[in-house]
């Protein structure tokens, strides 16, 4: 089934485009609501408030899935909910069901930051797992990335970074919208107010992240 998402605006489209046509896992179409709901009068509309923009890429999602642990919230009054690292993972007994629960709540995180891709290599087979069920699309590593892990990648890289692609007819229908003024730079406006504004996370088309 066809579905339009619109938002107050779209990255990198028209000013007056404000949604974005997904359907069998591509871009149908980009531009305005009236046009493209003319055009199938039966597709699911979904709105969202603030900026859409293609799915993110986490350049140090090795970093934050095999050398951090991301407690689960049963464990919060004892380990609380950030990831943890360092001297205090060492400190925990690590087997390879726990690393791939961690993996599996990390990516979760992941796509509740707007992420739709992760680079790599992973190493450890249950986090090797993990990803390759999660749907997330793998990419290799690039040079000049060596930043924070962190999962708001708009704290620590450029805009131009940290996109996945193009929201463009024919691409993979990866996406995420942003709760952020628009009547300012995107860049300013993601950087400032962060990936933790996230509000929905499209990969491949499907709705795998939304805010409650």
């Amino acid at each position: 089934m066809l579905t339009i998402h619109t938002a107050d605006a779209v990255f990198g489209a028209g000013p007056r485009c404000d949604a974005v046509a997904v359907g069998g896992g591509v871009i149908a179409g980009v531009g305005t609501l009236e046009r493209m709901a003319a055009e199938w009068p039966q597709a699911r509309v979904r709105r969202w408030p603030g900026l859409m923009t293609p799915g993110l890429v986490n350049h140090q999602a090795v970093a934050l899935l095999e050398a951090a642990y991301h407690p689960d919230p049963r464990e919060a009054d004892e380990l609380g909910t950030d990831p943890i690292t360092g001297d205090a993972l060492a400190a925990l007994p690590m087997g390879d069901a726990r690393w791939g629960a961690s993996a599996r709540r990390g990516l979760q995180r992941m796509l509740q930051h707007g992420t739709t891709a992760v680079a790599g290599p992973f190493h450890r087979p249950p986090v090797r797992t993990a990803v390759a069920r999660s749907g997330l699309r793998v990419r290799d590593p690039r040079q000049g990335h060596d930043v924070a892990a962190t999962l708001d990648v708009f704290a620590v890289q450029p805009l131009s970074a940290v996109l996945g692609g193009d929201l463009a007819e024919g691409r993979p229908a990866d996406l995420a919208v942003f709760d952020v003024p628009v009547d300012e730079l995107p860049a300013r406006a993601l950087r400032l107010y962060g990936a933790t504004t996230c509000l929905a996370t499209v990969l491949a088309g499907r709705l795998v992240y939304r805010r409650r």
